[in-house]
């Protein structure tokens, strides 16, 4: 027992799988007419695949029954045998305790695998609970043969079934419910009532309830069948919210002034059997398929139909080999596409789409007949037994094939979803739906179909040219494109070309038919087929193909739209300026704002528009290079309209003021224009411009020679004062005006000399030209520097000293008061000399007083003990101790200068040692010359020390200041510092 659940291979599943191969090896393999290659490197697992249970039962199996991998078998007599399919090694056996004759009729087990009924043939019925070992008799329910129960998959839990139905072999159905736990004192029974709902007739006789189901549908609505031999019931009824727990009473009391529905076949064969198929667990059947004497009844379960829960209902015929009096069928077992029909010897499964035998399994001789066929609705096995075997069936990949049944049903779309993962199929199915479409004249659907095969692309194509379908060639070409790669170029360049002819062609033909709405459509289709991004880096690089075909169809719209799409701008314009249409052509360029766009039409629109490109011009800002402008601007002001003129100043005028350009070619060409145009702004434009050479941006010698041509003197002069040609600037300027010659005349403040030569110039003009004595002398009192005698000269002799006699006298004047003020400066000078000489000498005399107990300021020593520095402040330094405060404080040019400064001292000190020596008395002289100059050296040297280490006190003068940001302590040394203090 240990081992009860083994799996081994039958030999008929070796010879069902020879089978099986030999059925796929007939199939096409290798290249297909699709494109795909159809070959199996692996021999396929057949649906339906039996297996043995390695067990060898003790006695003789009765019935059998599984629900949730709980197995429960009924042996011999009195014995019950249950086995956990989730721990087969551990099969509990029951004894039922029977002393009579009675036999084992029927076992039923809920959906839970936890309640199971034993019917007995003497009309009684007993209860094993999966917790309990105690088979306990069902005293309310003595007296009935039970048929069938109809369980509760709602309100059925492990202790309790909650409200059932029972059909018994009278036709009469109960409502029961079946407690777990234990009773009280007094009732002591599992039944907690038994009650009759209904009963059922067949002939006008009782009949025998062969099948109860129970399905809750929306909305708190119930359907219940039932079967009898040749009949069908359907009950239907609403149960009210939260009284589920109180039965199916109402159900049946609802439907009592109404005949039930039921269908109803003449033959009968002694019994029926229904079975459901459930997709997933704890969902509602989907689908249901009934044995019984004409065939199998098998359909849909439809939940929202008012009166009938069964559509789409067909019934299989039984095959001649099935004889209703020897060779009947057994038991019937539905899947998702197939149902398994028991016969004595064998299994049939026949497809529940075409009704075809897909599968046939006969069992040998040797396990005896058939007795049941059971399919778990939880587990989803199948298990057949015998008197001395049992088998399951293992249901794998079942729907593998149904593409194919649906495909030759013509319902493509449920072959195309069972056939989503095996990509060879599909194109079949694709291929197929084509051309069933392309036969029924639906070709659009056909075309897009096509698209999504594999099939010889030039095939299809020539079909629907023949059909001469060119819409749906179209919908083929489109589709085609957009499942191509972007990596097969060629092909793509090819579908894009072919679909442009054919959106040209066909808007060709609705323009000449006259039918603006669908001619409207397709434009926008064809629009949208050109401003296709998938495809843009395809149409840009044949753009030129693209135009070819837009202009042998004279389609102007399109090829502008085109242009534009492609960023082609320039075609776009050229397009408008040959059509005279400008402002569309200049909203263009304002649009996209392409600067060499503007460089290369601005000469073309300037010449008809010239407001409006200003204004675009402008609009550009600082985006446009003016002077890569002046050749259209040069062109038309030279020979073009006043407008064009005004436009073109006003366009300089904006780079000049308000863009503040600075390309001396922008400054020149608006001082032309100046000239030429607009004299009264020139002279404001050159005094704008600036007064110095660094100021101005354009060019000073073509500003004079063009103010020169056009003879504006006075611009000219502004020109020479720029350039600083005072001289030139007073010339030209004293025949134009002499207040202006004045003018220029003070500009060189640096140079005396050369304003007293303008001046006389300017005297001199007065005087000979204007012949004007009172000017001239108004020329003195202007500028300083010029006297009388300067001028006199200029004035002709017959001019009497009348004339000059007040501006001589004022001229005396002055030299006597310039006298008199350096007489005071020299008094002054030589009074300052002589208190400078007496604070030398006071000086001189000067001096401090140092105790002998005073200490140096720095090192805290006796000060007297070395020679020491005393400032007037009272800080007493010795002499090195200074050195060492203020070295640090110095430049260091000046401890250069220091350092230098000692090495000489050091130097004349050895030297005047070394002449302490007897000389020589020839040498005499010498040496006392020399002696003379070293000590004068010598003394030079120190005072220069001194200059640099004392000239002022280190605490208090401006070194102390200057080091007021310095730390106290050497960034460098000051970890050290910070560690000597721990």
């Amino acid at each position: 027992m240990a081992s009860i659940l083994d799996e081994y291979e039958d030999s008929q599943n070796i010879r069902q799988s020879a089978q099986q191969h030999s059925r796929l090896s007939s199939t096409n393999i290798g290249i297909t007419h699709s494109g795909f290659v159809n070959a199996r490197l692996e021999e396929e697992k057949p649906i339906f695949n039996k297996q043995r249970i390695d067990f060898t039962p003790p006695e003789k199996i009765n019935h059998l029954a599984v629900c949730n991998n709980q197995l429960c078998m009924s042996l011999g007599k009195d014995t019950l045998l249950r086995i956990d399919l989730a721990k087969p090694d551990q099969p509990n056996q029951t004894e039922l305790g029977r002393k009579d004759d009675s036999k084992v009729h029927r076992l039923f087990l809920d959906p839970t695998g936890s309640h199971l009924l034993i019917s007995l043939n003497t009309s009684e019925c007993l209860y094993l609970n999966r917790n309990t070992q105690k088979v306990r008799s069902l005293s309310r329910w003595r007296g009935h043969l039970i048929e069938s129960v109809g369980w509760n998959k709602l309100l059925g839990n492990e202790t309790s079934t909650g409200p059932i139905l029972v059909g018994t072999s009278q036709g009469i159905i109960f409502e029961a419910e079946i407690s777990a736990n234990e009773g009280s004192l007094f009732n002591t029974n599992p039944d907690q009532y038994f009650r009759q709902v209904h009963s059922v007739e067949e002939d006008g006789k009782p009949a025998p309830v062969c099948c109860l189901e129970v399905e809750r549908g929306l909305e708190n609505k119930y359907f219940i069948i039932a079967t009898t031999r040749k009949r069908l019931f359907q009950f239907v009824g609403k149960v009210a919210e939260g009284s589920e727990q109180q039965g199916f009473s109402s159900i049946f009391n609802q439907n009592q002034d109404l005949l039930p529905s039921f269908q109803e076949f003449p033959a009968n064969m002694g019994h029926s059997e229904i079975t459901f198929y459930t997709p997933k667990l704890r969902t509602s059947p989907k689908a249901f398929a009934w044995m019984m004497g004409n065939g199998v009844l098998y359909g849909q379960l439809d939940y929202v139909r008012p009166d009938s829960l069964l559509s789409d209902v067909q019934v299989w015929e039984y095959t001649p080999d099935i004889d209703l009096n020897h060779n009947k069928p057994i038991s019937i077992v539905l899947t998702q596409f197939h149902f398994l029909l028991l016969l004595h010897d064998r299994v049939k499964a026949i497809c529940t789409l075409n009704g075809q035998v897909v599968y046939e399994d006969v069992f040998p001789d040797k396990f005896g007949n058939l007795k049941k066929m059971i399919k778990d609705p939880i587990g989803g096995l199948v298990w057949i037994y015998t008197e001395r075997a049992v088998f399951r069936y293992h249901i794998q990949r079942e729907s593998r094939d149904v593409w194919q049944m649906y495909m030759s049903m013509n319902k493509f779309d449920l072959a195309k979803e069972y056939c989503r993962d095996r990509p060879e199929c599909m194109d079949m199915v694709l291929a197929k739906e084509a051309e069933h479409c392309f036969q029924n004249k639906r070709y659009l659907e056909s075309a897009m179909c096509y698209a999504q095969t594999q099939n010889y692309f030039e095939e299809i194509a020539l079909k629907f040219i023949e059909a001469k379908q060119e819409e749906a060639l179209k919908e083929f070409l489109l589709k085609k494109l957009n499942n191509l790669k972007p990596s097969e170029r060629t092909q793509i360049t090819l579908l894009v070309t072919w679909l442009a002819e054919l959106y040209l062609n066909r808007l060709g033909q609705l323009e000449s038919d006259g039918n603006s709405v669908i001619f409207k459509e397709t434009r926008d289709e064809f629009r949208q087929f050109l401003s296709s991004s998938k495809h843009r880096d395809c149409l840009y690089n044949n753009r030129t193909t693209i135009y070819d075909l837009l202009a042998s169809h004279g389609n102007v719209d399109d090829m502008v739209y085109f242009s534009v799409v492609m960023q082609d701008y320039e075609r776009v314009i050229s397009h408008y300026c040959q059509h005279d249409e400008y402002s569309a052509a200049l909203d263009v360029l304002s649009k996209h704002c392409d600067e060499k766009l503007f460089y290369k039409f601005s000469p073309v629109l300037m010449q008809h528009i010239p407001k409006n490109v200003v204004d675009a011009w402008i609009q550009m800002g600082k985006r446009l290079d003016p002077k890569k402008l002046i050749p259209a601007l040069m062109n038309y002001s030279q020979m073009g309209s006043t407008q064009q003129i005004n436009e073109t100043i006003r366009y300089m005028e904006f780079c000049v003021y308000e863009l503040m350009v600075t390309e001396e070619a922008i400054h020149n060409y608006l001082l032309s224009l100046y000239a030429k145009y607009k004299p009264d702004s020139l002279l404001w434009y050159l005094e704008q411009a600036g007064t110095h050479a660094s100021e101005i941006h354009y060019d000073l010698k073509y500003a004079l020679r063009l103010c020169a041509e056009h003879g504006y003197r006075q611009a000219c002069v502004l020109v020479y004062r720029i350039m600083e040609l005072y001289e030139e600037a007073v010339d030209l300027a004293l025949e134009v005006d002499v207040d202006l010659a004045k003018s220029c005349a003070n500009l060189p403040e640096d140079d005396e000399e050369l304003r007293k030569k303008l001046w006389l110039k300017i005297a001199k003009h007065v005087v000979q030209k204007e012949e004007d004595v009172k000017k001239a002398m108004n020329c003195l009192s202007s500028c300083n520097l010029l006297k009388i005698e300067d001028i006199l000269p200029f004035f002709p002799d017959f001019v009497t000293i009348d004339h000059f006699k007040e501006a001589i006298c004022l001229s005396l004047e002055e030299y006597n008061q310039h006298i008199e003020e350096l007489k005071q400066e020299m008094e002054e000078a030589t009074e300052s000399a002589k208190r400078i000489r007496e604070d030398i000498q006071e000086m001189r005399n000067k001096y401090g007083v140092v105790d002998s107990q005073e200490k140096c300021a720095a090192c805290d020593f006796p000060l007297l003990n070395r020679p020491f520095y005393l400032f007037l402040c009272g800080h007493m330094f010795h002499n090195d101790c200074l050195l060492q405060e203020v070295t640090p404080h110095l430049s260091a040019f000046k401890q250069n200068r220091l350092e230098d400064l000692h090495k000489k001292l050091a130097a004349t000190t050895q030297s005047s040692k070394s002449r302490h020596r007897p000389a020589p008395k020839d040498e005499g002289d010498t040496s006392s010359l020399g002696k003379a100059t070293a000590g004068t050296s010598r003394e030079q040297i120190k005072s220069d020390i001194d200059d640099i280490v004392a000239s002022e006190c280190v605490y208090c003068g401006e070194l102390m200041i200057k080091s007021i940001d310095k730390p106290f302590i050497d960034p460098q040394k000051f970890e050290e510092e910070k560690s000597s203090w721990l």
